[in-house]
């Protein structure tokens, strides 16, 4: 009988799938539980990509890194959100996608035992990733704040032990939206120096910043260019999540292990898929300034629509939590009662600790304006539902 590695053990599958399962295809569910979104791609992108349909150089394996010009051009778009500057032949892989580059950096960096710090709430995939790894996650907690999340830099200092070998973010991060201030990033990227870690950050929303917020970069403070391995993507900031591809920028002498992590894992991208991630990265527009208008008037309507409940706006990305327990009330129920009024949104149990696990997220990337509407009063006869009826709704 085949036993089931130790590996494994903690690591759960996405909740998410579930929730869409149960919504099944009635148009009129708001789907609010998947990192979706229905704005489209960049028009470049899309006729790139079937010109090279039947292309004979996008049917190679090789090269195994990825085409020269989309590293170029990625190389270029880490300088300009940056200002450091990267070797494209010799600091950038290209990658079957970021989720991919998530785990090529944990496998390139950390042995089994090693610790790997992560904030509470996080995304699951990186938790689990760091499990896949044979790593240990060390969750560090967001706190609320004047109105929005704030790491707790005690906390992350105290993190620090032995056995930690890296510090894996996003930011903005996905699922709280939550946006690292230059005074977080500037004790993060301390303890990283001080203590000889990695940085394994993921850029998946880097741009996605809201309210005029500023684009952090971590590797342009002071000795982190040679300790930061960024994990970006085409998936979000230019609307491309069926293409999967991303890349791995990082320091020459780290890049050979992740190169051959990523050729043993991932062998090569599609050239199909490069031929679209160039030419959204090199698009006159990609888009995205229009898309982060029509987000934002998104994530506002939903906070309107839910203004009074316990539930701080998103800064940036593309969802923002809710705290169920504060209601009285676990994720999952309410995920069910919102189901019954048609509503797909997904629990968070499983995502960082103790803090993830009090809430319920909210995408509000996929659906328009008119629909996200109809949330305040299907979420009302959802907690009516469930017997709470102690909070005003609009």
């Amino acid at each position: 009988m085949t036993v089931r590695p130790a590996r494994l053990a903690d690591v759960a599958g996405f909740s998410s799938d579930r929730v869409a399962a149960a919504a099944g295809d009635d148009p009129d569910v708001l789907r609010l539980e998947n990192l979706d979104t229905d704005s489209p791609p960049p028009r470049e992108a899309i006729e790139a990509t079937k010109a090279a349909v039947g292309d004979p150089s996008a049917n190679s394996y090789l090269p195994f890194t990825g085409r020269h010009d989309l590293r170029r051009a990625v190389a270029d778009r880490v300088r300009a959100r940056s200002g450091v500057e990267y070797d494209p032949e010799s600091e950038v892989v290209i990658t079957s996608s970021d989720g991919d580059g998530l785990l090529d950096a944990l496998l390139a960096v950390t042995d089994p035992g090693d610790e790997v710090i992560i904030t509470d709430p996080t995304y699951a995939g990186i938790l689990n990733r760091v499990l896949l790894a044979g790593a240990r996650p060390r969750a560090v907690p967001m706190r609320a704040l004047e109105g929005a999340w704030r790491l707790d830099l005690e906390e992350l200092a105290a993190s620090v032990g032995p056995a930690t070998r890296a510090i894996m973010l996003q930011n903005p991060s996905f699922p709280s939206g939550y946006l690292l201030t230059d005074a977080e990033w500037r004790e993060i990227t301390r303890l990283c120096v001080e203590h000889d870690l990695w940085l394994i950050y993921w850029a998946l929303m880097e741009g996605i910043v809201f309210d005029h917020g500023a684009v952090i970069h971590p590797a342009s403070y002071p000795g982190m260019r040679e300790r930061t391995i960024v994990v970006g993507t085409v998936s979000l900031e230019q609307r491309m999540i069926g293409w999967r591809i991303g890349w791995l920028v990082a320091p020459e002498a780290v890049m050979s292990d992740l190169s051959v992590v990523h050729i043993y894992n991932g062998v090569v991208v599609g050239g199909i898929a490069q031929a679209g991630a160039l030419a959204a990265l090199t698009a006159d527009d990609d888009g995205l300034a229009g898309c982060l208008a029509e987000w934002q008037r998104r994530r506002d309507t939903v906070c309107e629509q839910l203004r009074g409940l316990p539930m701080l706006t998103a800064a940036g990305g593309w969802s923002q939590i809710l705290d169920s327990r504060a209601l009285g009330v676990e994720p999952g129920a309410l995920s069910h009662a919102l189901l019954r009024r048609r509503v797909a949104a997904t629990p968070m149990t499983g995502w960082g600790g103790p803090v993830a696990d009090r809430h319920l997220r909210l995408v509000f990337s996929r659906e328009p304006v008119p629909r996200l509407e109809l949330f305040g009063d299907r979420f009302a006869m959802a907690l009516a539902d469930l017997g709470v009826t102690s909070w005003t709704m609009p």
